[in-house]
């Protein structure tokens, strides 16, 4: 993309004579000032002139050194008899003083010409109008041409010109192979490109091509290499640019950018428009939002324009955003943008089929499992799968090693999740037991509950993004559903940190700030979204708001049925520290050695952290009536 593209080249060849013309004009206009303003110098110039006294005067006079005189009003014009300047005409100005009888004797007397200058009215008005219509005109003419160009061009600098891209297929150099786990996606768009390919076939049958196609989804899923995938298949031109290149402080420029846009795409048809990012210019007119004229002279602009094309002749437009809910409904509506394709998250296959893309170029050995790296990657966007990837293939080169391997893999996932080690952060010895204490609550009452995920590694390094340990947790298959048990045993998980802090230490820290924000979340949305509280039954209570964005929730209901469900949280989260408690103090010897061993090496694997609750499990005599390993944890360590 460094390079100029193809058809931009050509829009820039065919301008480019009009570009020369008016720079033509230009240059003849100011050759012509310059030569009227050469005629006025030497219309109204005067010979070279100096100005002397009166006196001075008379004695010249009387010397006899002056040829002439011209009386012109109260001003003599002296010509003397000697010239000292050769090639000019050298003449003294003289104000008259005294009477002009007077000077006429002493003239005469001197044997000196003299002649008296009658107005000339013609020469009078000439001047005037060389010094003030003259400017005048060629002022009006100069800014005449000034905003042709302007018009030509856009505005002044450009402002009212579409700042669209053209690019072909070979310039974006992106497929659909590019693109992975997005099956859904990629084939809704194949369909429009397989139109603007054979329309023939499709018109044969009464079909329409659609005018437009919204790409919704989260940030990093992977909307805008759709869009340029798109491009690179179509092989037809591809305007590409962002919503905000369209809005500025002058009111009327988007829509001026709106109309040059479509009118580039109209001469380049059959193409494709793609709008990033389209709810900045595409935001709802509901004054509730808050009203802005140019951004709704733009939108309005947009809207005309996609009425007014024929989508026969192969113009399609493509958006992405990822806050369809702020888009106004009359570019949602059919016949605008026929089509809302998803963007989601991808699935385990998705992960599994992201990774293998992106490490095409990246030198792998046989350790390397992308099952496990995309099971530990729940949730994970394409661009976040992308950037482990690169992380992997850096620490093997820091490492020392030729090729990416499991574990460097593995360390690339904790780094995009939770940041580097941090090495220069030292812990004193009490906080590294209240660390390690809370780390090993987490993962015990884990692997005492049947509905939790089996751990796959603890530590207690601290890491960039201000974790001074942190539980991994890699679910055995991915999930789409969670139910009311596994809810609730993620809830006792979370708080069985703090839990381990007060049953050892007898006292508490701020280190659970985060893990007591989360599960207060999942309580209330099973209180208030899922339905799963016995006293407010199925009511929905609350509403998701930017759905691919933060997913943030707010309440549609009385101040007094809040009050109740903040009663209603705090109970159930109270409930479920005292069961994280009673677990931990059941298994008080399970807690004490696992968290000694992890004081001494820091981090320990899933494996090692359950075979040390295996033998203590086995010491403890039958009748002492601890938690029962579930069966799933068993049968992960005869693996």
């Amino acid at each position: 993309m460094d390079q100029e593209p193809k058809n931009q080249k050509d829009n820039q060849d065919q301008n480019g004579p009009k570009n020369k013309q008016t720079l033509l004009m230009v240059m003849i206009c100011l050759l012509i000032s310059l030569l009227f303003f050469g005629l006025y110098s030497n219309f109204s110039g005067q010979p070279a002139s100096k100005e002397i006294t009166y006196d001075k005067f008379v004695e010249m006079v009387e010397e006899d050194q002056v040829r002439k005189v011209v009386i012109d009003s109260d001003t003599l014009v002296i010509t003397p008899k000697e010239q000292k300047v050769e090639g000019m005409t050298l003449t003294y100005s003289v104000t008259l003083v005294g009477d002009e009888n007077e000077l006429g004797k002493l003239l005469d007397k001197h044997d000196v010409e003299y002649s008296k200058k009658t107005p000339d009215m013609t020469s009078a008005v000439l001047s005037t109008i060389f010094s003030i219509a003259l400017p005048i005109l060629l002022l009006v003419v100069g800014m005449n041409l000034i905003m042709r160009y302007m018009n030509k061009s856009g505005g002044m600098m450009g402002v009212g010109k579409s700042k669209a891209k053209a690019y072909i297929q070979q310039e974006t150099g992106i497929t659909f192979k590019d693109v992975a786990g997005q099956d859904e996606a990629k084939e809704s768009l194949q369909e429009v490109v397989e139109f603007l390919h054979n329309p023939e076939r499709y018109v044969a049958i009464g079909a329409k091509l659609p005018k437009g196609a919204l790409l919704v989804g989260p940030p990093g899923t992977g909307k805008t290499l759709l869009a340029k995938a798109v491009a690179g298949e179509a092989h037809v031109p591809f305007f590409s640019l962002s919503g905000s290149e369209f809005v500025e402080m002058f009111v009327g420029v988007g829509a001026s950018r709106v109309r040059d846009l479509f009118e580039e795409a109209k001469k380049n048809a059959p193409c494709i428009i793609f709008i990033d990012e389209i709810d900045a210019i595409g935001k709802t007119r509901d004054t509730r939002y808050g009203g802005n004229d140019e951004r709704e002279q733009t939108l309005n602009q947009l809207l005309a324009e996609m009425d007014g094309f024929d989508s026969s002749k192969g113009l399609l437009i493509l958006a992405a955003t990822n806050r369809p809910e702020v888009l106004d409904p009359a570019l949602l509506r059919p016949g605008r943008f026929d089509r809302r394709i998803i963007v989601d998250r991808p699935d385990l296959k998705g992960r599994v089929n992201i990774l293998k893309v992106h490490a095409k170029k990246v030198l792998l050995d046989e350790t390397v499992d992308f099952d496990a790296i995309a099971l530990a990657t729940s949730g994970a966007v394409g661009s976040d799968l992308a950037n482990m990837i690169n992380e992997a293939a850096i620490l093997a080169v820091k490492n020392g090693r030729n090729a990416v391997s499991q574990k460097d893999l593995f360390e690339a996932v904790e780094i995009v999740l939770v940041g580097k080690e941090k090495k220069d952060r030292i812990l004193s010895q009490e906080e590294r037991r209240i660390v390690s204490y809370h780390e090993v609550g987490h993962a015990l009452v884990s692997a005492l509950q049947k509905d939790s995920e089996p751990v796959q590694k603890i530590t207690i390094v601290p890491r960039t993004m201000g974790a001074l340990g942190y539980v991994m947790q890699v679910p055995e298959e991915e999930k789409y559903l969670n139910t009311k048990k596994e809810l609730e045993a993620m809830v006792v998980g979370l708080l069985a940190g703090r839990a381990a802090e007060e049953l050892v230490f007898d006292n508490v820290t701020t280190g659970a700030a985060n893990d007591i924000e989360r599960a207060t979340k999942v309580v209330r949305a099973m209180i208030t979204q899922y339905g799963m509280s016995e006293k407010f039954g199925l009511m929905g209570l609350a509403e998701q708001e930017n759905q691919y964005l933060e997913g943030r929730t707010y309440l549609n209901c009385g101040d007094a049925t809040a009050t109740e469900i903040d009663h209603e949280v705090m109970e159930v989260l109270k409930a479920a520290y005292g069961q994280a408690k009673k677990l931990l103090a059941d298994n008080r010897d399970a807690l004490d050695k696992i968290a000694d061993f992890l004081i001494q090496r820091e981090t320990i694997t899933g494996k090692e952290f359950m075979e040390i609750f295996h033998e203590v499990q086995a010491d403890r005599k039958p009748d002492e009536g601890a938690g029962n390993i579930p069966d799933r944890e068993t049968e992960l360590m005869a693996e």
